[in-house]
């Protein structure tokens, strides 16, 4: 695999959403009668079974208590960001107003003082688990930017993430990673599911500052072909979920027929009337005291969760009425439920977005807004 970049190197081309597409099917079904459901497996319980299979990233422009609450009732999950302004600030509105205020060339060290140095690494994640798990959280997330089994250190003790995920009552999801081994050996830890993506995020700066990531096509793709080997070997099946560089529908359908069970969405939410960024959104690690790796971003306040998630959009640019384009994408392929949109012929097809949109591009408008 791969093509020579130069003398004794060889690197593989790799792909993005915006570089392939999907191809109808031979029978098409009604959109309404297709199944989107995404089961989460619990020890010595039955699954905890989302309506749609879209989570709201941890991000503070985007989950808040209320946006969770919202979230549950249509059908998903929002994670709440336990090392953010929620969990520090008894205002935390009041915080949150101070960075959408903030000037462009002040926000980052604003930021920065906000949240002084986060923690980098899961190593207060044996710290929080039991308080989550105890307050009645549905699910708890070990996330960094990127996640390995074997991380060493000589500064700090590292989370011994099998037996994290072995005592904790509720299902423990762990992100991020983007490769088939180190999926393959986080899933022989327990976790109920597994983060893809390093970078990919709208307000993420990593791949810029850092020079890491993989697409987020081939590293579905790559983690969905981990997720496949693990359950051939033991027959557990452990979902994978897309996490980051989806804003429209058509990036969530890709993602989902790519390999991916669920998909974690920040920026498309971050728009939502109930956001408590108030149409702004900003990266994890843009607070980092050392080096951020991510910016805050204007997207505007366009409509409410409801509408977000199931319309009516009244938008052309695909950011709204996500779930109905994954219904309908899927009664076009011919998918009767997730794991049949998994197996969906796919292209590379890098003028999927361009070819014969001139004047939407011209005109800055439907696919030529982006």
């Amino acid at each position: 695999m791969g093509m020579w970049i130069g003398r004794n190197r060889k690197a593989r081309v790799t792909y993005g959403f915006d570089e392939i597409a999907l191809v109808p099917g031979r029978v098409t079904i009604n959109p309404n009668e297709v199944d989107i459901t995404f089961p989460l497996s619990r020890n010595a319980a039955e699954p905890l079974a989302l309506k749609i299979p879209i989570l709201a990233s941890a991000m503070d422009g985007v989950v808040d208590v209320h946006f969770a609450i919202a979230m549950s009732k249509l059908g998903g999950l929002a994670v709440l960001n336990l090392e953010g302004v929620q969990t520090r600030y008894k205002n935390p509105q009041e915080v949150l107003q101070k960075i959408v205020e903030a000037d462009r060339a002040d926000v980052t060290a604003l930021l920065q003082r906000i949240y002084q140095e986060p923690v980098q690494v899961p190593q207060r994640a044996a710290e929080f688990g039991g308080i989550a798990q105890e307050t009645g959280a549905d699910v708890f997330v070990v996330q960094s930017t990127v996640s390995t089994v074997r991380h060493f250190s000589s500064e700090y003790k590292s989370l011994d993430l099998e037996k994290f995920c072995r005592e904790m009552r509720i299902p423990v999801i762990v992100g991020n990673t983007v490769g088939y081994d180190v999926t393959f050996e986080i899933m022989e830890c327990g976790p109920a599911a597994v983060l893809v993506g390093v970078g990919p995020g709208a307000a993420c700066t990593s791949r810029g500052v850092l020079g890491l990531g993989v697409p987020q096509v081939t590293a579905t793709v790559d983690c969905a072909a981990a997720r496949d080997a693990y359950f051939k070997k033991t027959s557990r099946y452990v979902p994978i979920i897309t996490d980051g560089g989806m804003s429209r529908g058509g990036d969530v359908c890709k993602a989902l027929a790519c390999g991916a069970d669920a998909v974690m969405v920040g920026s498309a939410f971050a728009k939502a009337e109930e956001a408590p960024g108030c149409g702004y959104h900003w990266g994890m690690a843009t607070p980092h005291a050392n080096l951020p790796r991510g910016t805050r971003i204007k997207v505007g306040t366009t409509g409410s969760l409801k509408q977000i998630l199931f319309g009516p959009a009244e938008v052309d640019d695909g950011s709204q009425n996500l779930v109905g384009a994954i219904t309908t994408c899927m009664g076009n392929v011919g998918a009767r439920n997730i794991a049949e949109f998994q197996q969906t012929e796919i292209i590379i097809a890098p003028s999927i977005k361009t070819e014969g949109k001139l004047f939407q591009t011209v005109q800055s408008v439907g696919m030529g807004a982006g």
